[in-house]
């Protein structure tokens, strides 16, 4: 009876509340973990950078495997969840949780195979990902520490978005930004006092990764959530699995796409040596940082968004998307700016190469212009996700992740002599290309959508 009441008191809130404070209120706790998130990938670049040039360029090459497990995660975990705020939307909270253990189960064996090849294959893969000669040894050994810790990765991806999904942002972040605060503590703790140089570094984030792991699965197994995670509710029935996967599937194009990404920009960077790719990588992490403020808002309308799509609040859903478009465009706009001014200083602060200092402060400076194209394409692939229209969130995820900048990023360092110039363009140009090809597309569903109560 008491989970009944908490099940209706939590439909009320999802189809009640002001659509614009709902949003924020969701969306507020995902951006703050994702900030956390994002800082301490800076610390881990920051303190890594403090070994050696090289070292410092070894955290961009393992970004790269960070992306492939967060792109096997988020193919299931919002695959998972965006299901999960529909069921809930129409009420059927038993089949949310067949949904939820089955997404829990499949990305945690996603990441276990990971684990296992990554560790066979590591010298490859390193080189694959962009590694050069002398980066090659920090990589090594900072990427076996991450690949250790690969299910906990991939499965906590799984957690956090079902408790997104269901309304209970709140909960996500007290478990991701213990991870993050703590990986922040240990890294100086391992690096330099007990002198465990990047393995150190490595060693913090798994340790860090396994706790945050551990927190939001205890939020599920006190009882906490509307999903219940059960071995005997993991589904053998493939509609199940495929349901999952059809609707994750633009989140991982979209992270496979973002590591891919990494690879391209770390060869085309290579040629103008280690400071080039130690100098955009930097650029990456404080242009994601920006990013995760739009992002946050954005995941805070994901549940608004499919649950209101479910219980048939069709007029929520229209006024969730405007809102979350320019509340976004808001806020990042006002982090670019100050970004924007201080990019010298921000790049300073991982090394001071006259050569890191150029390239990164050119290229923060042009990301923080056009990033503010960046939320047109990320509200829209939200939308299409979290109502299960799967094949535009699947196209438009990976002009937004990459289908558009891997191209520019192989063919402008080469065009009128730009070199390294076009490398720092490359992402920019993205930005504005994935913009103008999802407004109309946003526009048209959006002006399809009947009135409250009618059928889709």
């Amino acid at each position: 009876m008491n989970r009944d009441r908490t099940n209706d008191a939590q439909y009320r809130k999802m189809t009640e509340t002001p659509v614009g404070r709902l949003i924020v209120t969701l969306g507020l706790p995902t951006t703050v973990s994702m900030l956390i998130t994002n800082i301490y990938n800076m610390a881990d670049s920051y303190f890594v950078s403090r070994i050696s040039l090289s070292a410092g360029g070894a955290t961009s090459i393992v970004f790269g495997i960070m992306a492939i497990l967060q792109a096997f995660g988020f193919m299931f975990g919002h695959g998972a969840g965006s299901n999960i705020s529909r069921m809930l939307g129409s009420r059927q909270v038993e089949k949310a949780g067949r949904y939820g253990s089955t997404g829990f189960a499949w990305a945690f064996l996603s990441g276990t195979v990971i684990l296992a090849g990554g560790l066979c294959f590591i010298n490859p893969l390193m080189r694959l990902l962009g590694s050069t000669d002398t980066i090659l040894p920090y990589a090594q050994e900072y990427g076996t520490f991450i690949l250790l810790a690969a299910p906990f990765m991939t499965s906590s991806c799984v957690l956090n978005n079902i408790l997104r999904y269901e309304g209970k942002a709140a909960l996500a972040m007290i478990g991701l930004t213990s991870g993050g605060i703590l990986n922040i503590l240990l890294d100086p703790l391992f690096i330099f006092g007990l002198k465990l140089g990047i393995r150190g570094a490595g060693l913090a984030t798994a340790l860090s990764q396994t706790i945050s792991f551990c927190i939001l699965l205890f939020m599920f197994l006190s009882g906490r959530t509307q999903t219940r995670l059960a071995p005997k509710l993991v589904s053998r029935d493939w509609s199940v699995v495929r349901d999952i996967v059809l609707t994750g599937l633009p989140s991982l194009a979209r992270q496979g796409l973002n590591s891919v990404s990494t690879m391209v920009l770390n060869s085309c960077a290579k040629p103008f040596g280690d400071a080039a790719i130690a100098a955009m990588g930097y650029v990456g992490r404080t242009s994601s940082m920006v990013f995760s403020v739009g992002l946050g808002v954005g995941q805070g309308f994901q549940p608004v968004s499919g649950f209101n799509y479910g219980a048939k609040k069709f007029s929520r859903v229209k006024r969730g998307t405007w809102f979350t478009l320019f509340f976004g465009i808001a806020l990042m706009g006002t982090l670019a700016a100050v970004c924007f001014s201080l990019a010298p200083e921000i790049i300073g602060l991982f090394r001071r190469e006259e050569a890191v200092l150029r390239i990164g402060g050119e290229a923060l400076r042009i990301h923080c212009v056009f990033i503010l194209f960046l939320p047109v394409s990320v509200v829209a692939t939200m939308l299409f996700q979290s109502t299960g229209q799967n094949v535009p969130a699947l196209v438009l995820s990976c002009l937004q992740s990459g289908a558009a900048f891997i191209p520019l990023c192989l063919i402008l360092p080469n065009i009128a002599g730009l070199g390294v110039r076009g490398i720092e363009i490359a992402q920019p140009a993205a930005y504005v290309i994935a913009a103008i090809a999802s407004l109309p597309v946003m526009l048209k569903f959006l002006n399809r959508l009947p009135e409250d109560g009618g059928n889709q």
